[in-house]
């Protein structure tokens, strides 16, 4: 292997779980000494035009034949099974979480997008998951063999314990991800509504622009509640904001419908917060039950319980806070996971 061709769709420092974990696998591999490179794709995906497609696919075959090329999921899920089958035995895919789970999709969006995500990953001469949760979904529903399938997970870097509010100052809650219905933040803003009686505040970050109805739908959702004094959707925010809002925070919250794994929960646990999330996806895993209060994905009324429990026992946060901070220091780092990707890719010879 000269090198790994590192191929991304879109804007790379955009604020998102997935382009965190490329940009950091980049920045790590520069520090090693791993040559590698990264080849920009398309933003459409993963609902490419033609011209995009037929752009992807001479970017890609322009690249010396002897490197390696790593083609994120969200681009490699949307191929055609005509361009995944020319490149096969180049291909180490990496897949966040597969493209036909996300939420909000019509149904037989969804189905094209699995059937096409399975057909593309035949080809592939290695696949990088984030989770093992991921992995064994697509053992056994996109038939990949298991011996194919390389976990590694998001690393993350260590961080100060959050000191949360001052005493007699509402609650303070936090949520980070972008606003797209997966997120699940409709069902946050229903589960609080009922909670106008306890002094609390939320705020949202995550960009608005990838799902813009979403977005809209969420704000018009608040407003009417009555509880835009209580709820700040912060958008994006710089690195610094956001440990800001990390530190100031008492509850780290966490409603999505599904997740591939979920680094804001290890980005929480590093900080020593007592989190609430549901057990969409590897969600269920990426945070111990002692530091984590989890409950069903989508449901409303338990959300509600949930929050209603943990805002009203101190003593309960203090235990979910303390277990947190004892489980950060075996979070991996991101050294670990870059080591595990550059490693999966140096086994694949074109």
């Amino acid at each position: 292997m000269s090198e790994i061709v590192f191929a991304i769709p879109g804007d790379l420092t955009l604020p998102t779980g997935g382009y965190g974990y490329d940009r950091r696998l980049l920045a790590e591999w520069e520090a090693m000494g791993v040559s590698a490179r990264h080849l920009g794709l398309p933003g459409s995906f993963p609902a490419p035009s033609e011209a995009d497609l037929a752009e992807t696919g001479r970017a890609i075959l322009s690249q010396p034949y002897e490197s390696v090329l790593l083609i994120d999921g969200l681009a490699y899920g949307a191929f055609p099974e005509g361009i995944a089958a020319g490149l096969a035995g180049r291909v180490v895919a990496l897949v966040h979480h597969p493209l036909g789970l996300e939420a909000g999709l019509p149904p037989e969006r969804a189905a094209a997008l699995l059937a096409r995500e399975t057909a593309a990953l035949r080809y592939a001469s290695a696949v990088i998951v984030t989770s093992q949760s991921t992995k064994r979904l697509l053992v056994a529903d996109f038939d990949v063999p298991e011996a194919r399938i390389t976990v590694a997970e998001p690393g993350v870097d260590p961080a100060p314990r959050a000191v949360g509010s001052q005493a007699g100052a509402p609650l303070q809650l936090l949520a980070v991800g972008s606003l797209v219905p997966r997120k699940g933040y409709d069902v946050l803003v229903a589960a609080l509504a009922g909670l106008e009686d306890r002094s609390w505040r939320l705020t949202i970050i995550g960009v608005a622009d990838r799902a813009p109805t979403t977005a809209a739908a969420l704000a018009a959702q608040i407003a009417e509640a009555g509880l835009g004094d209580r709820i700040h959707l912060a958008g994006a925010v710089d690195q610094p904001s956001l440990e800001a809002a990390y530190a100031a925070a008492d509850l780290f919250v966490m409603p999505s419908l599904f997740e591939g794994y979920g680094m804001v929960l290890t980005e929480a646990l590093a900080r020593g917060l007592p989190i609430l999330c549901t057990t969409g996806g590897a969600a269920a895993e990426t945070a111990p039950d002692a530091a984590a209060l989890k409950v069903p994905p989508g449901d409303i009324a338990a959300l509600g319980a949930g929050l209603v429990r943990l805002l009203d026992d101190a003593g309960e946060r203090r235990s979910r806070s303390d277990a947190a901070w004892h489980a950060a220091g075996a979070l991996p780092r991101w050294r670990d996971t870059a080591t595990i990707v550059a490693q999966t890719c140096a086994k694949v010879s074109p």
